[in-house]
């Protein structure tokens, strides 16, 4: 079930017309730009506080050497979304991906995020992946459902694991899929191509 997904890609969403692109270098500043607007309690998403230039650059640095794939939704130009595949050939987990997405407030509940995972989703499935994972915090219910809907499961929950620039502690909620066994069952009951895009 692997496929080489082409970018860009463009899809018309209750949020108007939204292209999906690789990131580059090119897009640092508007992903800047996006990362600073974003509310502060969304960047815990992620491992890392991407609003800060120096994370930001040591991100594409890691995109140039192939350590991760990050895909953007743009709309009228402005960054709106952002999906990361991140895997470590070189770990004891090569079969395993980790999804990061992070998602402006400007366009949620249109679209936008549900294509965006998809879309992150099919990368993994072109990398040849066994198994992803995705982590956010208890209290973002809509991405969990988002993520649910996708066959993900959750599978642990770290308390006290992050802390916000205020200083308190969240839990996380990590949410695994299992794409090697979910593809063995397809292709046991022949329904493997009919899923193929």
């Amino acid at each position: 079930m692997s496929e080489t997904r082409s970018y860009p890609r463009h899809a018309k969403l209750d949020a108007g017309d939204v292209e999906f692109r690789l990131m580059s270098r090119a897009d640092e500043l508007a992903v800047l730009e996006f990362a600073k607007a974003l509310p502060t309690h969304d960047l815990l998403f992620l491992p890392r506080n991407i609003s800060q230039p120096k994370v930001l650059s040591a991100w594409i640095h890691e995109i140039e050497r192939g350590d991760i794939t990050s895909l953007l939704a743009v709309k009228d130009g402005n960054v709106v979304g952002c999906g990361t595949l991140v895997r470590d050939p070189h770990s004891w987990s090569p079969h395993v991906g980790e999804i990061r997405m992070v998602v402006s407030a400007k366009v949620r509940g249109q679209g936008v995020g549900r294509a965006l995972s998809q879309e992150t989703f099919a990368l993994a499935l072109g990398a040849g992946l066994e198994k992803l994972s995705v982590q956010m915090t208890v209290d973002q219910q809509a991405a969990i459902a988002l993520f649910e809907s996708l066959g993900f499961k959750a599978e642990a929950l770290l308390r006290d694991h992050v802390r916000d620039v205020d200083g308190k502690t969240h839990d996380i909620v990590v949410l695994g899929h299992n794409i090697a066994q979910v593809q063995a069952q397809l292709e046991a009951y022949g329904l493997a191509e009919a899923v193929q895009h």
